[in-house]
């Protein structure tokens, strides 16, 4: 057709977010595995309108590469992936899926919190292998009357607070960013010292971005600050907890458990000790991949492409605002 616009999304897109784009006889989608190589992935370039990416890496030589290029869609959230820059000086909206899957994240970090409190692991190997007379050392807690500290009320850390405060528990909230109002007004406590913060909390979630400023965030002298047996939840992303220094407060008992989601490599080796140790549940980075989730991010990718193509981009979703 004439004047129709290639459009390139990898393999595992929802069908529902597919439907969307080949809906429309303007677009001709070309699907690549999530897998694909470099070279052979810019061998797809030249000829793109729009590229929706999942894990796959997108720089200034894949900028340069396309030369008919108008968007860039994450079909999730996070962007570390991308170098933006390059897409910003030819003008090119770099696009997420902007809340679609932060409840399945929200709710991925109470499960974890959970998990660990509960002791949900040990109780299921301790059931398995027979070993009822050991069921009650240690005790499983509960999250009623329990403090939690959220860091970071975006689109997951807001949704992630109301769920902790449905199960009772005392929520504090860290965001140096976002106005104290919002944070009162949804009813929960605004805390400015990060540090004096973590000494009253038992369970810590991390739903911040991963930048310059929070690399490393979560180090030894942090962790030393923490409550002596709190649990800390990471499905934010890998890095802004250092390992090692969790390692050794999981083994010395400064910190009871984790929930990992994300770390600093992915994909990760068996053999890290950190996954080995009692008090840990970890996850691939699938906090934000469920059924609803996956669809919704989809619709919400191939509607950011389609609103670019068609000369009106979704604003909210637009990272590089400074292109509109």
């Amino acid at each position: 057709m004439k004047n129709t616009k290639t459009v390139l999304v990898p393999h595992f897109m929802s069908a529902a977010g597919l439907s969307v784009l080949r809906a429309r006889p303007d677009i001709a989608t070309v699907v690549y595995p999530a897998s694909i190589g470099v070279e052979a992935f810019r061998a797809l370039l030249p000829d793109a309108s729009g590229v929706a990416l999942a894990a796959t890496r997108f720089g200034r030589a894949e900028t340069e590469a396309s030369p008919a290029l108008e968007v860039v869609a994450r079909i999730g959230v996070g962007f570390d992936a991308v170098e933006i820059p390059p897409l910003t000086e030819r003008g090119i909206p770099l696009m997420i899926a902007g809340t679609a899957n932060s409840t399945s994240v929200a709710e991925h970090a109470l499960f974890m919190m959970m998990a660990v409190g509960k002791r949900a692991l040990d109780l299921h190997a301790r059931t398995r292998d027979g070993l009822w007379h050991d069921r009650t050392s240690p005790l499983p807690r509960e999250m009623s009357g329990s403090t939690v500290l959220v860091i970071g009320f975006g689109r997951i850390g807001s949704r992630t607070a109301p769920r902790c405060a449905a199960m009772g528990m005392t929520v504090l909230v860290f965001d140096p960013k976002m106005p104290a109002a919002a944070i009162e007004v949804a009813g929960f406590e605004r805390v400015d010292d990060l540090d004096a913060a973590l000494g009253r909390a038992d369970y810590v979630t991390i739903h911040c971005p991963r930048s310059p400023e929070t690399i490393g965030m979560f180090d030894a002298a942090r962790m030393a600050r923490m409550k002596r047996g709190a649990v800390l939840v990471n499905t934010a992303r890998g890095g802004i907890v250092d390992e090692a220094a969790l390692l050794a407060a999981l083994r010395s008992g400064q910190l009871s458990g984790a929930g990992l989601d994300v770390l600093a490599q992915e994909p990760q080796g068996a053999g890290n000790p950190l996954l080995q140790e009692p008090g840990v549940i970890s996850s691939p980075h699938v906090a934000g991949v469920t059924v609803e989730a996956m669809d919704a991010m989809g619709v919400a990718t191939a509607r950011n492409i389609l609103s670019v193509l068609d000369g009106t981009p979704i604003r909210e979703h637009v990272v590089n605002q400074e292109v509109l």
